[in-house]
């Protein structure tokens, strides 16, 4: 008999708002103190502490507009964060500062999140929806330097882009951009060349998440009507995908409010974690070194944030 969903290890609450993205910092040594980013829909960034499950810091450079990503460059003392008043913050946070050092102007309304890829020590390339409807920004940081701007065929009527993931078949090879558009394609880009390479219609409506697997080469997508990896899967409306960096499973987050759980070779469902009371936005997992220290964060439109310790020996 099958074993019961388990219940969260605990909850963090106190961001004010939805919670509309989520990124773990916990892969530095002792004493580093795990880290859980949140950004949410009043604009703040919270840094919670995960040993006294409380907020260390709240950021505020996005005018009050909701928070769409967050992701850290090389530790947790950079910080990238995306906003909806169309900014592109880089924080310093070292040594107790909560500044921003820089910022790009996206000229993009819609709610795609950039994608960040680190292509060599202390250099990143970040692709960014840009101003004209179908077309895709990459930048290098933290130059800003424009490396390219990708468009569609004349013709092709993707829509707006989505989501987007940067890349590597392998360390050094050429980067790749894997978009997905609001006509339900999902398109690969060679960045170097700024050259699609292939194009998959997957889904009927807007592509809403992704997520890569470079040493399976293999991805899966989520959209408002079904999940896709090589065939459908399962239930309407998926805000979020994540693939656990180890490769073994995979979380959505769901417009049901649920969290569900699969095996990442065969999509296997292992578990559905029901926990929030309204729609699931975003789902992350840890980069704990210790597979038992391992956790899943998930974000929800109710205000919470539910932190979870499942399959951490899967």
């Amino acid at each position: 008999m099958a074993l019961p969903p388990p219940d969260p290890q605990f909850v963090l609450r106190g961001t004010g708002a939805a919670v509309h993205t989520l990124h773990f910092s916990c892969g530095g040594p002792e004493p580093d103190i795990p880290l859980l980013f949140s950004g949410s829909e009043n604009g703040f960034i919270h840094v919670w502490n995960l040993k006294t499950r409380r907020v260390d810091t709240a950021l505020d450079g996005h005018g009050r507009k909701s928070v769409c990503c967050v992701k850290t460059m090389g530790g947790k003392d950079r910080l990238l964060s995306q906003g909806r008043d169309q900014r592109i913050c880089l924080w310093d946070l070292a040594e107790g500062r909560t500044s921003v050092t820089d910022s790009v102007f996206t000229e993009h309304v819609g709610f795609c999140r950039c994608s960040l890829l680190q292509v060599a020590q202390g250099r990143w390339l970040m692709a960014m929806a840009a101003r004209s409807l179908e077309e895709v920004q990459i930048l290098e940081l933290p130059s800003k330097t424009s490396v390219c701007t990708l468009k569609p065929e004349v013709g092709a009527k993707l829509g707006m882009p989505m989501c987007l993931k940067l890349w590597q078949p392998s360390c050094g090879s050429q980067p790749m951009l894997l978009a997905g558009y609001e006509d339900g394609s999902v398109v690969l880009w060679n960045v170097s060349m700024g050259k699609a390479l292939s194009r998959l219609l997957c889904h009927q409506e807007p592509v809403m998440s992704l997520d890569f697997d470079s040493e399976k080469a293999k991805g899966i997508s989520g959209s408002s009507e079904k999940v896709y990896k090589t065939h459908e899967l399962i239930n309407a409306g998926i805000s979020d995908i994540t693939i656990r960096p180890d490769k073994k499973i995979l979380a959505t987050a769901g417009w049901d409010h649920r969290i569900r759980i699969f095996g990442w070779k065969k999509l296997k469902p292992l578990a559905v974690l029901d926990y929030h009371t309204a729609t699931a936005h975003c789902v992350s997992f840890s980069g704990h070194s210790s597979p038992r220290d391992r956790l899943l964060a998930a974000g929800s439109r109710d205000q919470r944030i539910s932190v979870w310790s499942i399959y951490a020996q899967t």
